[in-house]
């Protein structure tokens, strides 16, 4: 995207997201992506913290009701916030959840091998966003924070404490992570260049 193009989604963002969260229709599946910042994808509806902050209750309730949500899709979100604020968020997102809907999450993996890309990614790293992340999650770390909402968790790409990847089918049309194994272009012939922590946390 150019700078121009940047500049226009920037300006064109607020309004857009907020007719959105005004006006989907409350009798189709209710998806929702919050962070979306420039992502746009078909059936959704996508939210920034202009529109939507995750901490505040008062937001979610001026456009869903409580068990209302089918899904939440957020890519990179959860490293910008506190832990206080991160586990804020997950009830937020639990409540208005429907029984049975699911919040896909995906953050940097702190159990990724590569000291570059840690480096990278890390609080304060050398990372595009970086000087903003507050924390790096890695799978048993934020598995608790969900659980301890009330979520099932089901691991869907991850590293654990050896170094070693693990990645479960899942399906773009649930919810896109663009920085995972599949999808993100630095993965070339085998090779993992950039992964991501990719959780979907059930609602019981």
């Amino acid at each position: 995207m150019s700078l121009k193009q940047k500049i226009v989604a920037g300006l064109l963002k607020e309004p857009y997201s907020k007719y959105q969260l005004i006006s989907y229709d409350r009798n189709k599946p209710v998806k929702l992506v919050v962070g979306a910042m420039y992502s746009l994808y078909k059936g959704w509806i996508h939210s920034d913290i202009e529109t939507l902050d995750l901490l505040k209750k008062s937001d979610w309730e001026r456009y869903f009701s409580e068990d209302s949500i089918d899904r939440i899709l957020a890519e990179h979100v959860w490293e910008h916030l506190t832990p206080e604020q991160g586990q804020l968020a997950f009830k937020n997102c639990y409540t208005f959840l429907k029984p049975g809907g699911v919040l896909r999450v995906a953050v940097p993996d702190g159990f990724n091998p590569s000291e570059e890309y840690i480096e990278y990614v890390k609080p304060g790293g050398t990372g595009n966003g970086a000087d903003d992340h507050k924390l790096l999650y890695n799978y048993k770390l934020m598995s608790g924070f969900l659980e301890n909402v009330g979520f099932k968790v089901n691991l869907l790409e991850y590293f654990d404490e050896n170094g070693q990847f693990h990645k479960s089918p899942w399906s773009p049309e649930d919810g896109m992570i663009r920085r995972s194994a599949d999808h993100d272009e630095r993965n070339q012939n085998g090779k993992l260049g950039y992964t991501s922590l990719i959780i979907d946390a059930i609602k019981s």
